[in-house]
């Protein structure tokens, strides 16, 4: 199958060429089919796989049509939205006039609100800030006859499902709409989602074995936790690749490889999720640019980060989490092509290493150092300690306030009052015993004491008189809580 045999307009078909695509992936030969005929879709399709192009192709096909369609995409995380703004702006650059709009959170609200008012086409953005414009009345979800759902899975891991909700009961009749809906996985929830604000959609699947896993190139190291950073060290000396994404499991671990690849040389540097916003986003242009050629990163960037033509994927620690390990090497072999991912297995996360074979279906092929012909490496960064980030610095975008220097103004100081006598120990000890027992103790405690120290009589419950008896029960229920 061709793109020509799908009947595209020019201005969509030299998008295409422009960046050299000559046949469709799966997804695309599956779906563009559906969706460019008008009908709602739900996808199961993995990052990577080409699906970006299915509803960005179907999109620009439904203006060119009619000029006055508009468009929603909704995407997990600001990362994955810029990324879809970027793949829109440059596969639409063929068709004149058309206007592209990208809403997240994290950043001010001028530039955001100033693309609103020109006006719009596409719009592109995150949950919760789509919401805030929704309530303002700065954005009529009315207006869009077409509606896309990107990795509705990961939304609803994020917490995101009352907000998407919220968001279809605030647009058109689905019947008035396409909706198109891509995910990982098919759960329960994005079917319920499915059915209730899709119309009839259909749906299609790609399995995950033969989007990922296929075209790359799998190896593992068996190696202990303190071998891990020289090994790194010789492996990208060997591979000399011009792009790589380090994956670690905590915070630390990334700024500690980070920091140490840079002592050694490397253009290196870290992401993660509590990363104030303007940084997140240099660090990738910086990383796509060419200008950092080593991002080392936690899982907040394995689903929706697009990075062509990456070389070679490292994890550093073996994820936790089995589908992680998917979604890590996804970053490679991105629309057919091939990649490289290397896997160091240690004694922390070494119990990871079974279920992620089970899950690929295949035992991850092991190398040892000494047969591949790795050259021990001379690490500038041994012996020295790696100050940790301190928490929240990120998230605040700024350093805790310095303290005052020697040359500023001394406050003058107040008249310091006799000290007064130390007590000795045992008379505060008295003090406090004295205290104790002038507490005065509860009904119960003393309904207790009563009973202590005395003598059990035994009873014969027919000669006690039935007052007698009621207040019997009653303090027996106060003695014991019942």
């Amino acid at each position: 199958m061709d793109f020509n045999d799908l009947c595209l307009s020019k201005e969509t078909l030299e998008g295409i060429e422009k960046h050299g695509f000559s046949s469709p992936t799966e997804v695309q030969e599956k779906v563009l089919p559906v969706s460019l005929s008008g009908k709602d879709v739900m996808v199961q399709s993995k990052t990577g796989s080409g699906k970006t192009l299915v509803f960005l192709l179907t999109i620009f096909e439904r203006y060119l049509k009619n000029r006055d369609s508009k468009a929603l995409i909704v995407a997990p995380t600001r990362e994955l939205a810029v990324q879809i703004e970027e793949d829109a702006i440059s596969f639409s650059s063929a068709i004149d006039g058309y206007q592209i709009g990208c809403f997240y959170g994290g950043v001010g609200y001028a530039k955001q609100l100033e693309e609103v008012k020109e006006g719009i086409n596409l719009a592109v953005g995150t949950p919760g800030r789509l919401l805030d414009f929704l309530k303002s009345g700065k954005i009529d979800f009315k207006s869009f006859d077409i509606v896309v759902l990107d990795e509705a899975d990961r939304m609803f891991d994020m917490g995101f499902y009352p907000d998407i909700e919220k968001m279809f009961s605030r647009m058109r009749p689905r019947e008035e709409r396409q909706t198109m809906l891509f995910s990982a996985t098919l759960s329960m929830k994005v079917r319920n989602l499915a059915w209730a604000f899709m119309n009839e959609p259909e749906e299609i699947e790609v399995r995950p074995e033969e989007v990922t896993v296929k075209e790359i190139t799998q190896e593992l190291f068996h190696i202990t936790r303190e071998e891990k950073f020289p090994l790194l060290l010789s492996l990208l000396k060997n591979i000399n690749p011009a792009s790589t994404i380090i994956f670690t499991n905590t915070k630390d671990c990334a700024v500690e490889v980070a920091t140490r690849l840079k002592m050694n040389g490397y253009k290196a540097a870290y992401l993660m999720g509590d990363m104030v916003q303007n940084k997140r986003l240099k660090t990738l242009d910086a990383f796509k640019e060419g200008k950092i050629t080593i991002l080392v990163a936690t899982d907040v960037a394995a689903r929706g980060l697009q990075i062509d033509d990456l070389e070679l994927v490292v994890n550093y620690d073996i994820p936790e989490d089995y589908e992680n390990y998917v979604h890590r090497i996804g970053r490679t072999a991105r629309a057919g092509k091939s990649g490289k991912a290397v896997t160091l297995a240690d004694e922390m996360y070494i119990y990871g290493l079974e279920p992620i074979e089970e899950f690929i279906h295949m035992k991850i092929p092991v190398l040892w150092p000494d047969e591949c012909g790795l050259e021990p490496v001379e690490d500038l960064s041994k012996g020295i300690k790696i100050k940790k980030e301190r928490k929240g610095n990120e998230r605040r975008g700024a350093e805790r306030k310095p303290r005052q220097s020697s040359s500023a103004k001394p406050r003058e100081k107040k008249p310091s009052r006799p000290s007064r006598p130390v007590k000795s120990e045992k008379k505060n000890d008295r003090k406090s015993s004295v205290k104790e027992e002038k507490r005065i103790p509860s009904k119960d405690e003393l309904l207790k004491k009563e009973i202590e120290g005395k003598s059990v009589k035994k009873v014969n419950l027919n000669e006690v008189k039935v007052e007698e008896k009621k207040g019997f029960i009653a303090f027996i229920k106060r003695i014991f809580g019942k």
